[in-house]
């Protein structure tokens, strides 16, 4: 996927006002509008116009995609990464539905999911009591994979996008003390009743809705409330069978290796994933590993199984 440069696509400094945007968005629609212009490729144009000026007239769309884009350069190769838009935290109007399908695949892979759910609205009532409901605002948070076995008190910081005077996306620092439930797990929707948008009137604010995923962890690997572990086991335990001991997190559990277990095979132990409700599995998956011929003693058991058990394991595969 290539990187498109859409400041460059309405020809405006990267630190242009919004005002700025919409007079340069403006002056590009009179050009290469398909029902006026006489450009031949007027309609593709347009589509790119529409496209930039979607993202940088939105507060919050440019503010991430400023972001992420730092040293890009319009048809470079460019990939975002895992979770790049953790940390943001976004209104709950939602992007159109229709623009991911519009655009192009940049856009999509960097908005099409960048907001889930949509806005709670209170009611409005009579004039006396006039109310309606903050929008509830979405984040996206990073939190460690012992926080789910333990639950955890901890500080996280926000980017709150917010437009100055001048009409230039600014981004504000928002610290919030939360509290992570013991079983929390990724993709799981925490809710910080009244940290939303502020109500109207007599309206309560919106709430907070804060999306868990976890940072890469060195030995398990997440999927949602699953995890996955590499079991290294000897050539003798695979072989034969083995009884072994694994830590996860603070505790130990005991595993049967069964015998004849062969290097990519899963063992699946229903429950010791993340302890949530329901809890998920842990899933091993075995990997032989080989003591090192590194000694003459040891160069001798391997030349002592090579006479004596005549195994040749591309017997059938190579043939």
């Amino acid at each position: 996927m290539q990187y498109k440069d859409y400041y460059q696509t309405l020809g405006v400094k990267r630190d242009a006002s919004l005002e700025e945007i919409k007079k340069a968005f403006r002056k590009l629609a009179r050009k290469y509008h398909p029902d006026v212009s006489k450009e031949p490729n007027a309609e593709a144009r347009m589509k790119e116009v529409n496209e930039a000026y979607a993202v940088l007239s939105d507060t919050e769309k440019r503010a991430a995609y400023d972001q992420l884009g730092r040293g890009y350069q319009s048809g470079q190769e460019f990939r975002p990464p895992p979770n790049w838009d953790a940390g943001f935290e976004f209104s709950g109007r939602g992007f159109n539905p229709t623009e991911a399908a519009e655009f192009s695949d940049f856009f999509a892979e960097l908005f099409g999911n960048a907001r889930r759910g949509g806005a709670r609205r209170g009611g409005f009532y009579n004039q006396d009591h006039f109310g309606a409901r903050g929008e509830d605002h979405h984040a996206k948070v990073m939190l460690d994979l012992e926080d789910s076995f333990k639950g955890a008190s901890r500080q996280i910081s926000l980017r709150v996008p917010r437009m100055d005077a001048q009409g230039r996306v600014q981004l504000e620092n928002r610290l919030l003390n939360i509290k992570i439930p013991k079983g929390v797990y990724e993709g799981q929707i925490i809710r910080l009743a009244g940290q939303g948008a502020p109500g109207l009137g007599n309206g309560k604010a919106g709430d907070l809705l804060l999306e868990v995923c976890f940072n890469q962890h060195a030995r398990f690997k997440i999927d949602g409330r699953h995890l996955h572990l590499t079991l290294p086991v000897t050539p003798w335990e695979a072989a034969l069978g083995a009884m072994i001991t694994i830590n996860i997190m603070d505790s130990s559990l005991k595993v049967r290796v069964p015998e004849g277990s062969q290097s990519g095979r899963q063992l699946r132990l229903a429950g010791k994933g993340i302890p949530s409700n329901p809890p998920g599995d842990l899933i091993l998956d075995i990997q032989l590993v080989l003591p090192p011929a590194d000694n003459e003693k040891a160069k001798q058991i391997y030349q002592t199984m090579a006479r004596e058990m005549a195994f040749d394991p591309r017997s059938q595969s190579m043939r």
